[in-house]
């Protein structure tokens, strides 16, 4: 067994507390070998792994009534528990805890798609279900119907839900189009929100609020309980659709881009969350970086000019997707082709296609709600055992904010012998700024560099009024205290709430800062 075990519990009851959960989920469903909780550390964390993030166990329950017999012990010995839909959360901690020594409570093995209902749009998923699974489900069951996929199509719908991730369709916006939860608290309370709360309720995914407190988001990145279903609102498959890829030859047209998408998306001429990408994002995904430079420090403006050149693309890429009837879909591919043709030295292109057909993967996949794994090819620029970490500050949807977030970011990562692996995903007011520090963890330099730069580039944000929307395991606690409005009262209060429905603080102690009472002298602890 592995030497790191729960904080306070001795040995001999953590060994009972094992034997109890055995019991319960069977004994190859509690793993404590080290090869097998090596699946549990996060692969590509700057911090060092025999110090930080390790957990002491695994347990994987199958039903609710395992996760709440899984609660009982856990309240009994004190154990703190790190729930994970399937543990895949790559660049903000995998499936490793916030505090060492917590057992995961891996709940992949509830993979069932409960519903699919056609008409309405809508299905009901457990935890284990992927975005490959239902996508796999919507298309043998002929239905018509998309899944908004993550950039990598293995993640949990409801961990990526949860985490307020975001895919590229209209319906990109994970966290907006979830519609009801059955949740389970940590004294083992099963609740079921909005609509859900009727016992024989027949409208929960399709009315989020129901009556009196809406709670679903009081679940999304927080420790308050453990999320056994949840439902989520599917795309209509479009009768036609147009995904296009605008050039903008110069690195200072990020600000024109923006400002030509904004009012596009505000008046749903583009409905989907269109990508605006630097051209070494792009070259990532198809290169290597000793294909263009081969130096120290951060590739000179030559070499990126030499990238664009060669791969015939932009300083800035912006790739959007209009969907609907297709005479609604060339009138509004016409008006997008017209705001960007009016930008010095855009160049167009566009693919169209019938409802039946689906591009071949990737970018345009994603586009279509086909799910990919393209998004790890990135791993390979540094060459080494590669590795990311990510910066996600959210941006105002204004050119000026995006160029200042991005020279700002560009200018650090270059200090710290970065290169600006980056590019801004537009929602309906704000962009999403994800900023990718690619690194080779077998380098201790390089790897030190990336740990150091995220409180950096934190602090870089919030100078300028700015805040991250997710961050690492490693930055969780920075992250909150950059939300100091009143001392920080919207912190207290996220404190106060865990504190009466955790008492025992079994469930996720520092997950996203929220830290309870039993363990809050573990605060910045790294």
């Amino acid at each position: 067994m592995a030497n790191v075990r729960p904080p306070n519990v001795s040995e001999p009851r953590f060994l009972s507390a094992l034997r109890e959960l055995s019991s319960v989920v069977g004994a190859s469903n509690v793993l404590t070998s080290d090869d097998r909780l090596r699946d549990y550390a996060d692969p590509f964390t700057p911090q060092p792994q025999a110090r930080h993030f390790a957990a002491s166990a695994v347990v994987l329950p199958a039903t609710a009534g395992e996760i709440r017999e899984v609660l009982k012990i856990a309240r009994a010995y004190r154990l703190p528990l790190w729930p994970v839909s399937t543990g895949r959360n790559f660049a903000y901690g995998g499936g490793a805890p916030r505090l060492t020594g917590s057992v995961v409570l891996d709940l992949k093995r509830m993979n069932r798609i409960l519903e699919v209902d056609e008409t309405l749009a809508y299905a009901v998923v457990e935890p284990g279900v992927t975005y490959f699974d239902l996508h796999a489900y919507l298309r043998r069951h002929g239905l018509k119907l998309w899944v908004d996929p993550a950039a990598a199509g293995w993640g949990s719908v409801v961990g990526n839900t949860l985490e307020r991730g975001f895919g590229y369709t209209a319906y990109g916006d994970h966290a907006a189009h979830q519609c009801g939860m059955e949740v389970m608290l940590a004294d083992g309370e099963l609740v079921r929100t909005g609509m859900g709360a009727i016992e024989i309720g027949r409208a929960w995914q399709l009315y989020k609020a129901g009556f009196g407190p809406s709670y679903d988001t009081m679940f999304m990145q927080s420790n308050f309980g453990i999320v056994t279903k949840l439902g989520l609102w599917l795309m209509p498959r479009p009768d036609a659709y147009v995904i296009a890829h605008v050039k903008l030859p110069g690195e200072g047209d990020l600000e024109a881009a923006v400002e030509t998408l904004r009012p596009l998306r505000l008046d749903e001429t583009i409905r989907n969350h269109a990508v605006i990408e630097g051209a070494i994002r792009h070259a990532a995904g198809v290169s290597a970086r000793s294909d263009w430079y081969d130096g120290a420090g951060p590739m000179p403006e030559s070499a990126v000019a030499e990238i664009v050149r060669r791969l015939d693309i932009g300083r800035w890429n912006v790739h959007f997707a209009v969907y609907g009837a297709p005479d609604l879909v060339d009138l509004r591919f016409a008006a997008a082709r017209r705001a960007f043709a009016r930008l010095p030295g855009a160049r167009i292109e566009a693919n169209r296609y019938a409802a039946d057909a689906e591009p071949a993967g990737g970018g345009e996949g994603n586009m279509a709600g086909v799910p990919a794994m393209s998004a790890f090819r990135m791993l390979d620029w540094r060459g080494g055992n590669g590795a990311h970490v990510d910066f996600s500050p959210i941006c105002p949807f204004t050119g000026r904010d995006a160029m200042r977030q991005y020279s700002v970011a560009k200018a650090r990562l270059a200090e710290y012998g970065f290169d600006y692996y980056g590019g801004f995903t537009a929602g309906e007011r704000h962009l999403h700024h994800i900023v990718a520090t690619i690194f080779d963890r077998d380098d201790p330099k390089q790897t030190d560099a990336a740990a150091d730069l995220q409180r950096v580039l934190m602090s870089d944000a919030r100078s300028e009024g700015y805040g991250v929307y997710r961050t690492h395991l490693a930055t969780m606690d920075f992250a909150a205290s950059q939300y100091d409005f009143n001392d920080g009262a919207l912190l207290r209060m996220s404190e106060t709430i865990k504190d009466a429905l955790d008492p025992e603080g079994i469930l996720a102690p520092g997950k996203s800062g929220i830290w309870p009472r039993v363990w809050r002298d573990k605060r910045g602890d790294i």
